[in-house]
């Protein structure tokens, strides 16, 4: 429970400081717009290209790991999509998201380390990867489909395609991809440059969650916060769990790997491109911030199972 505790605090100080910043006036009206244009269009895109060049063969060659995680994934967003599929594709594309997509950068590092060793930041890293560029683009794309859509399905084609070409959220993981692929060792320079960029993500986007918070914007879909969340903390580490140990083959550890990283609470892309599209970004911040505070109790319990079968 303390190392639980130890690692969500900075990321209830960083959501507060952003609450209590917003109060004081300390940034500004403008700086929940400004702060999240910043973590979309500069600090993330960085992150994930970083992310991208740095990663090997050797990295990703567990293909049960990969099957599981992503079958996982796309089944917790096809079921949210299920569950509310009379809404728009946009607005049900950001639920699925938020149901599938784990804090895997923030509170999946320091936990898999603390609890497997160095040894499993590979695991760690391909999960970062699915959720952060896989997923990412895959509701991206989605969004633009609804968004841009024109009733042409080649004019639609068109029109989705620049959206995407243009979004450095799948551009940039593409490019780092390239420089992977061919072995391009990355200048000290620029490595530095998109470390010290990349850095900034996670704790401006935790600061934009608060800004937010603190503007009074209350969801009144109330059961669609319940719904993420129950798939997210609850649904997800037990589909995983089926997928790990009884259909797919890995090692005990990559298994256990997988089952806490998918119980992880919601991270904060959801509600990045929540607000970035304007659709209900109040419904993801209130289901990140819940499902951060039973996390808590859900991972606790699931460590001392994890403790107690390795």
């Amino acid at each position: 429970m303390a190392v639980i505790l130890n690692t969500v605090f900075p990321l209830f100080a960083l959501i507060l400081m952003g609450f209590l910043a917003a109060r004081m006036n300390l940034l500004g009206a403008d700086a929940v717009t400004a702060l999240n244009k910043f973590v979309v269009w500069m600090a993330l895109p960085a992150l994930m290209f970083q992310a991208m060049a740095e990663i090997s063969w050797d990295d990703i060659n567990q293909p049960g790991y990969v099957a599981a995680t992503s079958l996982s994934m796309a089944l917790i967003f096809a079921l949210a999509y299920l569950m509310d599929r009379r809404r728009r594709l946009a607005d049900i594309s950001l639920e699925g998201l938020a149901a599938s997509y784990a804090n895997t950068g923030y509170m999946g590092i320091p936990l898999a380390l603390m609890v497997f060793g160095d040894g499993i930041l590979p695991a760690v890293v391909i999960a970062m990867l699915l959720t952060a560029c896989g997923l990412f683009a895959f509701s991206i794309a989605l969004i633009e489909i609804d968004l841009q859509g024109s009733g042409k399905l080649w004019r639609t084609t068109v029109k989705v395609g620049k959206s995407l070409a243009m979004n450095p959220l799948v551009f940039s993981p593409a490019a780092g991809l390239v420089v992977a692929a061919f072995q391009i060792p990355l200048p000290s320079g620029v490595y530095r440059f998109t470390s010290l960029l990349g850095a900034a993500a996670s704790p401006c986007a935790l600061v934009t969650i608060g800004l937010f918070l603190a503007h009074g914007q209350a969801t009144r879909r109330h059961l669609a916060v319940a719904r993420i969340v129950s798939l997210k903390l609850i649904i997800h580490p037990l589909l995983t769990f089926v997928l790990v140990r009884w259909v797919f083959d890995m090692p005990l550890m990559w298994a256990n790997a997988a089952i806490l990283l998918s119980a992880l609470p919601v991270g904060t892309g959801p509600f990045m491109l929540a607000t970035l599209y304007g659709r209900e970004p109040a419904t993801t911040s209130r289901a990140i911030l819940v499902s951060t505070v039973l996390s808590v109790v859900t991972v606790s319990v699931l460590l001392g199972w994890i403790n107690s079968t390795s």
